[in-house]
C-alpha cells in the first residue's frame, strides 16, 4: 500500500531552463554553450555545477551564486517554472489521501519560492534546509520522516539516477522514474536503471492510476 509520495525538484517538479539561462547570462557565456556542456557533464556521469566550472575555470560557485543575489539576480522560481501536469497530479493524489512531500536537491531560497507558490504539497523542504543532500543515506532518512510511512510504503519520483533512483532503492523506498529532463531521457533506457526502478513514467499524472490501481 502506498501512503506518501514524495517528488524531487529539479526536472521533476520544475524546469531547469530559467536556472541554467540565468547563469549564462551571469557568466556572459551563450546559453546554448552553457546547455550543451550541461549535457556533456549528464553523458559523462558527472555534477551539473561542473558545465559552469567548464565555462568558467577556477569559478567559486557559492561566492558568485551570493553575488547574484546581491546584484538581484538570484533564483526565481514561479508558475512559469512548473511542469503543467504538477498542480493536477498533486491535487488528484491528495484527493486519494497520499501524503505529498516535495524535496530535492535545492537551496533554500528555491524552498521558499516553491513554498509561496502554494502548491497542494503537505511538505516542501531542501537539502539545505535539512543540511544534508542526495544522494546522502541522511537525506532519505529525512525524507522517511517527512513521508511518515514505513520505506516500502513510500515512492521517491525523480529523473537522476545516481540521485534520485539508486539511493532512494538503497533506502528501500519504492522508485518511479520520470523520463523528464536530460538525466530523464538520457539513463532512460539504461539496463541497471531499468532494473531498479518500480515504475517508468512519462508524465507525473501516471502516478494517480498507479496509486489507484
Amino acid at each position: 500500500m502506498i501512503k506518501s509520495i514524495v517528488f524531487d525538484i529539479g526536472e521533476t517538479i520544475t524546469r531547469d531552463d530559467r536556472y541554467w539561462h540565468s547563469w549564462a547570462d551571469w557568466l556572459g557565456t551563450p546559453r546554448h554553450t552553457l546547455s550543451a556542456l550541461v549535457g556533456a557533464v549528464v553523458a559523462q556521469g558527472r555534477d551539473n555545477a561542473d558545465a559552469v566550472r567548464l565555462a568558467c575555470p577556477g569559478i567559486d560557485i557559492e561566492a558568485e551564486y551570493r553575488a547574484r543575489e546581491a546584484a538581484g539576480r538570484g533564483e526565481v522560481l514561479d508558475e512559469t517554472d512548473l511542469y503543467d501536469d504538477v498542480r493536477p497530479t498533486l491535487s488528484g493524489l491528495r484527493k486519494l489521501g497520499i501524503r505529498v512531500v516535495i524535496a530535492g536537491n535545492q537551496t533554500s531560497r528555491a524552498g521558499q519560492l516553491l513554498r509561496e507558490l502554494d502548491l497542494p504539497a503537505d511538505v516542501i523542504v531542501t537539502s539545505e534546509d535539512w543540511n544534508v543532500a542526495k544522494p546522502q543515506a541522511g537525506f532519505f532518512e529525512r525524507v522517511l520522516d517527512a513521508a511518515q510511512a514505513e520505506p516500502g510504503e513510500a515512492v521517491y519520483v525523480g529523473d537522476h539516477p545516481a540521485n534520485d533512483v539508486f539511493p532512494a532503492k538503497a533506502a528501500g523506498l519504492r522508485v518511479a522514474h520520470i523520463r523528464r529532463g536530460p538525466w530523464g531521457h538520457l539513463w532512460a533506457d539504461d539496463p541497471e536503471v531499468k532494473a531498479a526502478v518500480d515504475w517508468q513514467i512519462d508524465s507525473l499524472t501516471q502516478l494517480i492510476a498507479i496509486v489507484g490501481g
